[in-house]
């Protein structure tokens, strides 16, 4: 499986990956943590985009780190250069980056990846040491309108990825993925065998060996992603034309709405009376939005909208 695994990303995503500096993990979770504890040591910081996955943070405390924000700003959550190059400072460890997006849905543009990739190049000469990106990349695939998410390899050498199968199959809590060490970064070597280390001492000894054996029969391949499409396009419509708040999501499978009243928290109580289950943004570091998850069937998508119309006759024309 791992030999498989570093032929197909040699050939497909990340040109120069070599088979000894790739990892299997136990999905992405443990990739991030493991990269984590193999880079920090206490009192680092690491760079989190918001609005994000609220267990960076958690996993960043855990390995020692503290946590800083670098909000990507609303309407479309593309980095934002000025507020991440604030967020650097010599403390600075190690950037998380996760496109596309969970909970925004969206995706760096090549322009704004390769700026970014600038603005941590410059923070390298300035302070004197690696800072190195962790690009985490569970929804790498699940992109649309003939989007692709950015190969964050192609533009930094200190590029960590992380990756997890479970996306892309739709395969959620199997879990299978790997961290690939790019073989252009520096210190490369010893990275990986820090990286090996870390995943021993905190238990992840071995990525499940059924799953290992199924990797060389599903590169490159998804599950059926038209269905997540036209999930989309049917709530995003739907929602729009109701009077809501929204941006359009590029990949993944969520829709990042703006709260009406900008509380989110209330807004998701009251949407539990009409049996819709949202979850507020604060945890993402958004608080005055909420996060609606689309990958059900189309059918649970149709019978979701007579209760979005009554919550938005409820709530919008008071």
């Amino acid at each position: 499986g791992r030999r498989a695994v570093a032929d197909y990303l040699n050939r497909a995503h990340a040109p120069g990956a070599a088979a000894e500096l790739l990892y299997l993990t136990a999905g992405a979770a443990a990739s991030l943590t493991i990269c984590l504890n193999a880079l920090l040591t206490p009192g680092e910081e690491v760079v989190l985009l918001t609005p994000c996955f609220p267990e960076y943070a958690v996993f960043v405390r855990k390995a020692g780190g503290l946590p800083v924000a670098a909000p990507c700003p609303a309407p479309d959550f593309q980095p934002d250069l000025t507020a991440l190059a604030a967020a650097v400072t010599p403390k600075t460890k190690a950037v998380i980056v996760n496109f596309p997006n969970n909970p925004t849905g969206a995706v760096c543009t090549p322009e704004k990846a390769a700026a970014l990739c600038d603005v941590l190049r410059e923070k390298e000469r300035a302070y004197g040491h690696p800072i190195y990106l962790l690009s985490d990349e569970p929804y790498r695939e699940i992109c649309y309108d003939s989007i692709q998410a950015p190969a964050f390899t192609r533009y930094y050498d200190n590029t960590l990825v992380c990756y997890s199968f479970s996306k892309s199959l739709s395969l959620p809590g199997e879990r299978i993925g790997y961290i690939l060490v790019a073989s252009a970064m520096q210190q490369a070597e010893e990275v990986y065998a820090a990286v090996c280390g870390a995943g021993r001492a905190l238990g992840y000894v071995c990525a499940p060996v059924l799953f290992q054996r199924l990797l060389p029969h599903v590169l490159g391949q998804t599950a059926d992603l038209s269905v997540y499409r036209r999930n989309r396009d049917r709530l995003y419509g739907a929602l729009s034309s109701l009077g809501f708040t929204l941006q359009k999501p590029q990949g993944a499978f969520y829709l990042f709405m703006r709260a009406p009243g900008g509380n989110a928290e209330a807004f998701c109580e009251a949407a539990k009376a009409y049996e819709l289950l949202l979850v507020p943004g604060g945890d993402f570091g958004a608080p005055d939005y909420l996060r609606i998850s689309y990958c059900v069937s189309p059918e649970s998508i149709e019978r979701s909208l007579p209760a979005f119309t009554r919550l938005a006759e409820d709530v919008l024309k008071k």
